[in-house]
């Protein structure tokens, strides 16, 4: 019986009880809010040793227990966890997590590498848990308007596709193996792209380098993906540029698409609003930012489809309940990760890299 049912006496009842392993920015500002807004799924507690963490979440979070470890929360009794650790802890906390019989979300990166990634699904497997990746990004006003757009052939052909997500943040940058701007921002691009476009044949990157005090890490990059479909995809991040910037451009063969978005949803949260207060209105750009499809017809604003992050959390607990898929599997997570492992090796060669089969 896994870990949901034994819970309530094996009793399937509406709503998944969810720990929260972390409460750093990722924590506090892009998990628990949409786990408020989510369907199916409670926040049951919360885990940080950081005396000002703790005080946060009791603000924050009224009522909401806090463990100053992921075994207090177990011993407490939770049916799934998220891990929003720094990333080089998220494999150690989450084969932790898989061992107590729990179903597990995963922040991105899923893993330092796909070979680790492989190792974290083949133990949820063996234990018969949930292991779901948190690309998020997925889910963004932006990608899932242009998904409409490709599914409804208005493009016609696809051809190439443009992403490019700049973020400065210098600080942010830190040394190690899990860390980095491939495996932070590039996760997001890199997943975006393949579910939007299909597995991913070969890579040419380009790596920009700096010297942080934890060491040197990569702080922008430009990926060159050749799809299988034959289709090709450029991805590009920033975040020692002084440059702030969302961009998603199609090119096909019955026209264009240019989106300028605002990343509304990041936007909102950080401004301390809250998607379960108005989830009608939440997660839609504004007409501005709303992205211009040109074809032999003319120019047409395309309306903003609506973000909604929250539905990643509503999909977890649903595949839970129901025995389904995870929203976004393993098995997909350590797809993006041979993209980023193969990036990587492009980079340091200066060559084109083949990317290998999951």
């Amino acid at each position: 019986m896994n870990a949901f049912c034994r819970s309530f006496g094996g009793h399937k009842v509406s709503d998944l009880r969810i720990g929260v392993v972390g409460y750093g920015t990722g924590g506090r500002n892009f998990h628990t809010p949409f786990i408020e807004a989510a369907q199916g799924i409670t926040l049951a507690g919360v885990v940080t040793r950081s005396t000002e963490r703790t005080a946060e979440v009791a603000a924050d979070w009224p009522g909401v227990p806090v463990f100053g470890s992921l075994d207090d929360m177990v011993a407490a009794g939770v049916d799934a966890v998220t891990i929003t650790t720094p990333p080089g802890t998220h494999p150690e906390l989450a084969f932790q997590a898989i061992a107590a019989g729990l179903h597990v979300m995963v922040d991105k990166p899923f893993a330092p590498s796909a070979a680790e990634g492989r190792e974290l699904a083949a133990a949820a497997d063996r234990a018969g848990v949930v292991l779901s990746a948190y690309h998020n990004r997925r889910w963004d006003a932006d990608a899932r308007t242009l998904a409409g757009v490709l599914s409804e052939g208005r493009l016609g052909k696809l051809w190439r596709v443009y992403s490019r997500m700049d973020q400065h943040n210098p600080g942010s940058l830190t040394a190690g193996a899990a860390d980095g701007l491939l495996l932070d921002l590039g996760s997001h691009l890199v997943d975006q792209l393949i579910w939007l476009l299909g597995p991913v044949r070969s890579v040419n990157a380009h790596v920009d380098w700096v010297e942080t005090d934890s060491g040197c890490t990569d702080a922008g990059f430009t990926l060159d993906l050749v799809h299988t479909s034959g289709a090709r995809s450029y991805a590009e991040a920033s975040k020692a540029n002084h440059a702030e910037a969302r961009e998603l451009r199609a090119y096909g063969s019955k026209g264009s698409y240019l989106s300028l978005a605002s990343d509304v949803q990041a936007a909102a949260v950080l401004s301390g609003l809250r998607p379960a207060a108005k989830p009608e209105d939440w997660g839609y750009e504004d007409r501005g930012h709303w992205p211009i499809l040109s074809t032999a017809s003319g120019r047409q604003r395309i309306p903003s489809l609506q973000g909604r992050w929250q539905d990643l959390y509503g999909a977890f607990a649903k595949a839970i309940r129901d025995g389904g898929p995870a929203p976004v599997p393993a098995g997909e997570a350590i797809r993006t990760l041979q993209v980023l492992d193969a990036a990587r090796e492009s980079a340091l060669a200066g060559s084109t890299v083949e990317v290998g089969v999951p």
